[in-house]
């Protein structure tokens, strides 16, 4: 049985979400598990997500999930608007929930350091060829 969709395909942080990672070098977009994730070879982002809190399932249906650069994942977890998903937080995954008053500066940087981590080199190569 497929997983229900869980998103509205004409969210508008989700269009922003889209453009930013859709403008990197061979990524794509597929619905996995009912959400939008962002891959090349492997999944870079994923809007929204859940996380299990004193037993009971917490959706966060308007945040991006990725994989943090090694050298600022400390940092992150300190952050308290960083929080672990479920499933996917034991591989090293963080989530942030974003709004409309996002810094869309931050969650550009967030899913280009997602994209190095997990993208094949001749891509990363080629984003920072400029293309």
């Amino acid at each position: 049985m497929p997983h229900p969709i869980m998103f509205d395909e004409d969210d508008d942080l989700l269009a922003r979400v889209r453009a930013i990672a859709l403008a990197l070098p061979g990524s794509d977009e597929k619905v996995g598990h009912g959400r939008p994730a962002f891959f090349t070879v492997k999944v870079f982002c994923w809007f929204g997500g859940s996380q299990r809190v004193d037993g009971e399932w917490v959706p966060h249906d308007r945040a991006i999930l990725v994989q943090p650069d090694p050298g600022d994942e400390p940092a992150l977890r300190a952050d308290p608007r960083f929080w672990v998903p479920a499933y996917l937080g034991p591989a090293g995954w963080l989530g942030l929930d974003i709004a409309d008053a996002a810094d869309w500066r931050e969650v550009a940087e967030l899913i280009d350091a997602s994209y190095r981590v997990t993208a094949p080199a001749r891509l990363v190569r080629q984003l920072d060829a400029g293309g």
